[in-house]
């Protein structure tokens, strides 16, 4: 079986961390390397590590001394590309277990142009899904009932086959990875950047599967989203304590806005995660009775964007948000037009159901397969090209 690096970084999930690690050197039967990044952590995890990497050759670390986090968009590239040694890696949460065998799966599938992902065992905490599997044998490490686990896997056959989809944790070629270039730095320090990604896999050909054979137990209670994790009620039935940390709700809304700007559209996949990609076209939308409320609506989901208002106000503050350049992106509405899509309508009357019509454009314009003007609800549509740009996205 050949070796393996497993990617890792961590902002103070000490608690979590340890027991990822130990799971990895426990139960993987692979020859491997375990990542570590720790980012700007106040718990006490560097101190940890470096204990460990005094008894442990097999740990490489990355510092992040901070104060502010880099985040796992920048970190799980860091580590691949500066520190993994192996040909394989592994995208893994600092909230994983690695169940017994999973690694013999992750070497049987994987090979050059495919990803492999492990199936997650998961607590009822987020939604159910056909992609993984819900079953609670603890929501924090304290109460983590590791050898009921380990008999629901040896009395459990899935009978399930290879499916197509991927999730964390996911292994690729470390040539694979870095040919595309890695995570997009746009969506630092996270969220969005693992769709982002998966779409660039699949637009370069790569294979997306999921083994049903290989197990990880995910926690899922800690990290930047639910920083104050979950707990139980008297019924021993599990929830979060609270709702969304603000720090997470705010990049959440910024890499959402600027997946949208970069690819035209929302997050899309099946019910396996299997990523679904529309076509990305360049579309100016030409915008009358406009104001700053419409403008942050409309921006992303266009090329450009042609208005009779003033924007310089929003451009000022919402250009810390992204990298496009917004001067580029926002032009007077007497501009010269050279779009190869362009999309007439008044603000004023945009509600919450034609608004739908925008979200799902590209989806409408693939649909149409023509040239020419129409009319759709309020908007008229004029298309001289339906180029299409999305395969120039794939590589950072």
């Amino acid at each position: 079986m050949k070796p393996i690096s497993f990617i890792i970084p961590s902002r103070n999930n000490l608690k979590y961390l340890k027991q990822a690690y130990e799971s990895i050197r426990k139960n993987s039967l692979i020859e491997h390397e375990i990542c570590i990044a720790d980012d700007a952590s106040t718990d006490g995890t560097l101190e940890h590590v470096l204990v460990w990497m005094k008894r442990d050759k097999n740990i490489k670390l990355h510092v992040n001394k901070g104060p502010e986090r880099l985040g796992h968009t920048i970190l799980y590239d860091t580590l691949i590309n500066e520190y993994a040694t192996h040909d394989r890696v592994m995208i893994f949460h600092a909230d994983m277990y690695l169940c017994p065998d999973a690694d013999k799966e992750i070497d049987k599938y994987l090979k050059p142009g495919r990803v492999v992902s492990l199936t997650r065992i998961e607590p009822p905490l987020h939604p159910d899904g056909p992609e993984k599997i819900l079953q609670d044998f603890g929501i924090e490490p304290e109460e983590f009932e590791e050898d009921k686990l380990l008999e629901y896997l040896n009395t459990t056959d899935t009978g399930a086959k290879p499916t197509f989809g991927i999730f964390a944790p996911w292994a690729i070629m470390k040539e694979d990875f870095q040919r595309i270039g890695g995570h997009d730095p746009l969506y630092a320090p996270q969220s969005k950047e693992d769709s982002d990604i998966f779409n660039r896999f699949v637009l370069n050909g790569y294979e997306l599967i999921q083994t049903w054979k290989g197990f990880v137990y995910h926690m899922t209670c800690r990290g930047s989203r639910f920083k104050d994790g979950a707990m139980r009620n008297p019924a021993g039935q599990v929830f979060m304590k609270g709702r969304e940390s603000s720090e997470w709700l705010e990049q959440n809304l910024r890499s959402t806005r600027n997946f949208i700007r970069k690819w035209g559209h929302m997050v899309k996949h099946d019910e396996m995660m299997f990523p679904i990609i529309p076509p990305k076209y360049d579309i100016g939308f030409v915008v009358k009775n406009c104001d700053n409320v419409m403008l942050r609506e409309l921006e992303p989901w266009c090329s450009t964007l042609y208005v009779d208002c003033g924007y310089d106000e929003y451009i000022r503050e919402e250009q810390k948000n992204t990298k496009f350049d917004l001067s580029d992106r926002i032009k007077p509405y007497d501009n010269e037009k050279n779009n190869n899509i362009i999309v007439e309508f008044d603000a004023s009357k945009l509600d919450a159901n034609n608004f739908q019509i925008i979200v799902n454009l590209s989806d409408i314009l693939e649909d149409s397969g023509e040239s020419g003007d129409s009319i759709l609800d309020i908007f008229k549509v004029h298309i001289s090209s339906l180029k299409t740009y999305e395969k120039g996205l794939i590589k950072v």
